[in-house]
């Protein structure tokens, strides 16, 4: 009989071997601060009373200024049962260690942020200009935009967050203006010639404006510069829906017979792509929405407009240009906003803090366009002629 004893462990498997512990990565609990909006009678705000209660129970301190959430039907008591406190002092809002925020600051608030707070708003590049950065850096502050906030994926998560609730929002809002001007309804019906929509941009903007469109009946045509989103727009669009690169002999014959059209193409540092002669040639009546007006005009004949008043004629042609056009619908917006925050400020949790991320993670580095007061954006750089700082040698 042998005396070889069978076992499935090798003999260094065997070996006593040293016990690890494991290491609880901790970060700092920040304090979060919520100013109410005071630019372009904003409505919607960046977090729900439900996501600060989950907050709250992960150790945070939320100090929400009084009617903050007001425009997207939160109230106060609200705010408060969930765990925030409530402060009418605006100055206490913005001095927390982070500050959340739609709009970016005005030059009065930027003086109320305090030195190596984070700011997390949108930038709406367009309606910057120079002094609001070197305000905004004398402070020293760690600034993060909404539009370079990007996921483990390389998406621009809540840009196409926002994007999706724009591009439908655009279309009903279209509607309404398209009755206003000239009475149609814009949709299909039977015996009734469908209005046309012209859509530029096949982005997420341009994708679920054009949903939304083929979902009232609409005839749509795309136009993009981009093949390839034109491809992945064509594909993902369950219907025969035509598409073209921008030529502006092709567009030009398109807008002429255009209902509705929806500029949804950033054009940074760019020359739009409808020109005033091409809208002079349009219907009358007929109405033109420039979503990415805060990134550049689409439209040369856009001019910026507000909720108060949110649109202007020329040329026979109803304008709207509303930078927060997703701020008509605050209440679904604002709950969009802060399922994305949630989730953002839980991981930052996770990964011990603000710093840590910004070491380890590529996609925060990228998010940042400010950081201890210095300009880390190189477009944005290049475009206000600012001193460009190499974010990854300032942070290792």
């Amino acid at each position: 009989m042998s005396g070889t004893i069978f076992t499935p462990f090798k003999e260094e498997d065997l070996l006593p071997k040293e016990e690890k512990l494991e290491v609880v990565k901790k970060g700092k609990k920040f304090t979060i601060g919520i100013p109410k909006e005071t630019c372009l009678n904003e409505r919607r705000t960046c977090i729900t009373p439900d996501a600060v209660q989950v907050l709250a129970l992960n150790g945070h301190e939320i100090i929400i200024e009084s009617e903050a959430g007001k425009g997207s039907f939160f109230t106060d008591q609200q705010y408060s049962e969930a765990g925030a406190r409530i402060t009418s002092d605006p100055k206490e809002a913005f001095g927390q260690d982070l500050v959340l925020k739609i709009n970016p600051p005005t030059d009065e608030e930027i003086e109320y942020l305090k030195p190596d707070a984070y700011l997390v708003s949108a930038l709406q590049i367009n309606l910057r200009d120079k002094e609001y950065f070197k305000k905004l850096g004398e402070r020293k502050v760690n600034a993060i935009a909404f539009e370079f906030i990007v996921d483990d994926y390389e998406q621009l998560a809540l840009v196409r967050l926002i994007g999706e609730i724009a591009g439908t929002t655009s279309i009903l809002y279209a509607s309404e203006l398209l009755a206003l001007s000239n009475g149609l309804m814009l949709g299909g019906i039977t015996g009734i010639r469908p209005t046309e929509v012209v859509i530029i941009g096949a982005g997420i903007v341009g994708e679920f404006a054009t949903k939304a469109a083929i979902g009232l009946g609409a005839n749509v045509r795309i136009f993009d510069n981009s093949l390839s989103k034109l491809r992945r727009l064509h594909t993902l669009i369950d219907a025969r829906v035509p598409t073209s690169i921008i030529d502006p002999k092709e567009l030009s014959k398109s807008l002429r017979r255009a209902d509705v059209v929806i500029a949804a193409l950033p054009r940074m540092c760019q020359c739009p792509v409808v020109t005033e002669d091409m809208v002079l040639k349009m219907k009358k009546g007929s109405v033109i929405i420039d979503v990415t007006i805060d990134n550049g005009k689409a439209i040369e004949t856009s001019e910026l407009t507000t909720l108060d008043n949110p649109y202007f004629i020329k040329h026979g042609v109803i304008h709207c240009a509303l930078p927060n056009i997703t701020s008509r619908i605050p209440r679904t917006t604002t709950k969009a906003i802060s399922n994305f925050f949630l989730s953002y400020l839980l991981n930052y949790d996770e990964e011990g803090g603000f710093a840590n991320m910004l070491i380890h993670k590529k996609q925060m580095k990228d998010s940042l366009y400010m950081y201890k007061g210095r300009h880390t954006n190189k477009a944005i750089c290049e475009r206000f002629d600012l001193t460009y700082h190499d974010i990854n040698l300032l942070i290792f």
